[in-house]
């Protein structure tokens, strides 16, 4: 993560979605149609919660940049918390409250439409805040951390789901940043990093695989029904593949559980 100037919202989600161009904001919903988790793996973030904190039940979870609350209404299902899921994208709200339902979980799950920048500045006492694979919206690692901080009690947990270029790697990227510099950014902060899972590239593949079809195919549907945006959405399938590529051979995907000391 990286400071940017500040963004419309309708920037900051495009952006956190790996495109450019804040005209792809009202095609979000056609585009990804196909996919529920189209961030990160719930399992993997299951698996940290489990290893890091003692009593599920009484969790509160702030899920930011939520989507269609994948990770959010599988962690209801599988720890019994609350949770609370914010997105900006009001077809990702809907589907969310409809897989909480179609789980069993809507008595535990709660989704909101919003934008998260401001949400947390409202928005208190929960136990774990989760941001699944969205990018630079709060700033870097330091501002992030200090954005969420009001969020959460004392020993509380920040999950982020994001990737790092190794510290002896001659590969940059604009928005992800090396290791050693995300560790002294979270020790900026004031908090510690208290575990990690890094994914492998094969999974990573094999996902990436799945969605990215699936976007391909209806982005070209859009391009017949919208001629006149031809460029728009071939520059998304261009830079969906170039990210893809980043994730599986450049960086290391990287899921942190950092703690509030």
């Amino acid at each position: 993560m990286e400071s940017s100037k500040i963004k419309s919202l309708e920037e900051s989600v495009v952006t956190s979605m790996d495109g450019s161009d804040a005209g792809l904001f009202p095609f979000f919903p056609y585009i990804l149609q196909d996919s529920w988790e189209i961030g990160s793996d719930p399992d993997v973030i299951i698996g940290l919660v489990r290893r890091h904190v003692k009593d599920y039940t009484d969790l509160r979870v702030l899920d930011l940049g939520c989507g269609k609350g994948a990770v959010s209404v599988k962690i209801a299902k599988e720890l019994n918390c609350r949770c609370l899921g914010v997105d900006a994208i009001k077809e990702f709200i809907d589907e969310a409250n409809r897989k909480a339902c179609e789980y069993g979980v809507d008595h535990l799950c709660r989704f909101e439409l919003g934008d998260i920048r401001q949400k947390v500045k409202v928005l208190t006492g929960f136990d774990i805040v989760i941001l699944g694979s969205i990018g630079p919206v709060f700033g870097d690692y330091s501002q992030t951390l200090k954005a969420l901080e009001r969020c959460i009690e004392k020993n509380g947990k920040v999950i982020i789901d994001d990737g790092y270029v190794k510290n002896d790697s001659e590969y940059s990227h604009p928005l992800i940043l090396k290791q050693d510099v995300i560790l002294n950014q979270i020790a900026d902060s004031g908090m510690k990093l208290l575990g990690e899972a890094m994914i492998d590239r094969s999974h990573i593949k094999e996902s990436n695989i799945l969605i990215f079809e699936n976007l391909k195919r209806r982005c070209q549907e859009l391009i017949k029904k919208y001629p006149d945006k031809g460029e728009l959405f071939n520059k998304y399938i261009e830079r969906q593949e170039e990210e893809n590529e980043v994730l599986e051979q450049k960086v290391v995907c990287s899921v942190m559980m950092i703690e509030k000391k």
